[in-house]
């Protein structure tokens, strides 16, 4: 028989792929195009597949699933949009008078900020590293090194593809966009491990 706790967390993650999956169906409706969609949806795809099939094997805590799907719906209306689109952040640019559309700062900022959680409780629930400097400098590294993937993907979709660098990456005119955006990724990842600190230990802890 289920105890109480497991269908509380039965519900809770329930309701959590209910809401990706009503975001992915509205990020699908209505998109600005197919060819940039499926490439910058699917990321957020696989990951709720990787943590389901995962799941048994290793399980991450509420704190971290529910900041994994808002990171997947970060990714989800980029994809909509695409990034250098979105309509809130073109009228921020308005507003302001920005020189670009900066939602894809926001998505570098958790390409960063949620690996950052993932890694840190896999690394510690594992136990592979005593010393907190040497986890918190890996998990850094592990996230930089996400961030440099991602670039590189990118930077082979040009290639391959042969549409031009700034269809693809989306540089609005910025020739450090690539530096930028590892940027963003590495403040995401060290706001996950300062200002979060407390209450994710708090989580690993429970």
């Amino acid at each position: 028989m289920m105890k109480d706790y497991e269908k509380g967390e039965l519900i809770y993650y329930s309701i959590l792929i209910l809401i990706f999956l009503m975001v992915m169906i509205w990020s699908l409706m209505g998109t600005f195009t197919m060819l940039t969609w499926v490439p910058e949806a699917l990321p957020a795809i696989l990951l709720l597949l990787g943590l389901i099939v995962t799941y048994k094997k290793f399980k991450f805590s509420k704190f971290v699933y529910f900041f994994v799907l808002i990171h997947c719906i970060v990714l989800l209306v980029g994809a909509k949009y695409t990034y250098e689109r979105n309509p809130l952040f073109d009228h921020i640019k308005e507003i302001f008078d920005l020189s670009r559309n900066h939602y894809d700062r926001v998505g570098h900022f958790f390409q960063g900020f949620v690996p950052a959680f993932m890694a840190k409780e896999l690394y510690t629930k594992k136990g592979i590293f005593n010393s907190k400097k040497m986890l918190y400098f890996v998990i850094v590294a592990t996230v930089m090194g996400i961030s440099a993937t991602y670039e590189l993907l990118e930077f082979a979709t040009s290639i391959i593809s042969g549409y031009p660098a700034e269809v693809v990456l989306s540089y609005q005119g910025s020739e450090w966009d690539t530096q930028y955006d590892m940027l963003f990724a590495l403040i995401g990842a060290v706001t996950a491990l300062t200002v979060f600190k407390k209450i994710h230990d708090s989580y690993i802890e429970k």
